[in-house]
């Protein structure tokens, strides 16, 4: 979700040489604002979500969500990403394709539960899903997993509501500790991960995954038992 700070510096100071010096300028003091307008439209996905999770402990006796982070991106890592897909500084135009400048990261406890969180935050009213991409299902060739969606929400503010995109990452604390580990290795060997090492992650990811499934059907059968207990 994030990259180190000195990887982004070098990267998007080479795209500073050939931006116009007040566009820069203009960005960077406008930056303030926008953060402050995407730690907003996190605050209401966010809410929505933690809301989800306490009612749904309250009827099933389980809650989904075991953890939740969040973060907007540094002005030097949206300077890096417009340099790597073409977008523009001028009129924000990075504004209007740039959908993952503000970006909540979701937690479960089982694969289960990351459909579940998903299928209830869609079925919001005001919750406008804009990408979902199921990395679960058909995981990334170096093994990733993980469900995506970009979402757009309302915030109020004082002069009027915008329609905010937010993206959520949602996924189970075992993906979550190989999607941590993957990121440290890759700029450890400065992005560029030995073959042999990426065929262990591979392999590692898949060991991860298999023992996700395992719990799953641990976590359903006694769930199946205390159902039936409940019924005598």
């Amino acid at each position: 979700m994030s990259k180190t700070k000195s990887t982004i510096t070098a990267q998007s100071a080479d795209f500073l040489k050939v931006l116009d010096p007040k566009e820069v300028a203009r960005v960077r003091a406008e930056y303030p604002l926008i953060k402050k307008n995407y730690n907003c439209a996190i605050k209401e996905v966010r809410t929505k979500l933690e809301v989800l999770n306490e009612d749904f402990e309250l009827q099933h006796e389980h809650n989904p969500i075991h953890s939740m982070s969040s973060r907007v991106k540094t002005v030097d890592s949206i300077f890096e990403k417009c340099n790597r897909l073409g977008y523009k500084l001028e009129n924000n135009e990075f504004l209007s394709n740039m959908r993952d400048i503000g970006g909540i990261r979701v937690i479960c406890h089982y694969i289960e539960d990351i459909y579940t969180v998903a299928e209830l935050l869609k079925q919001q009213p005001d919750i406008d899903v804009l990408v979902e991409k199921d990395y679960i299902k058909n995981a990334k060739p170096n093994g990733y997993r993980s469900l995506h969606l970009i979402v757009k929400v309302p915030v109020f503010f004082v002069d009027g509501a915008q329609e905010l995109p937010v993206e959520v990452q949602i996924r189970t604390m075992a993906m979550d500790f190989w999607a941590s580990l993957e990121h440290q290795l890759k700029y450890k060997s400065h992005g560029v991960i030995p073959e042999f090492i990426a065929r262990e992650l591979l392999e590692c990811a898949e060991a991860i995954t298999a023992s996700d499934y395992r719990m799953q059907k641990i976590h359903s059968f006694l769930e199946q038992i205390e159902e039936d207990l409940t019924r005598v």
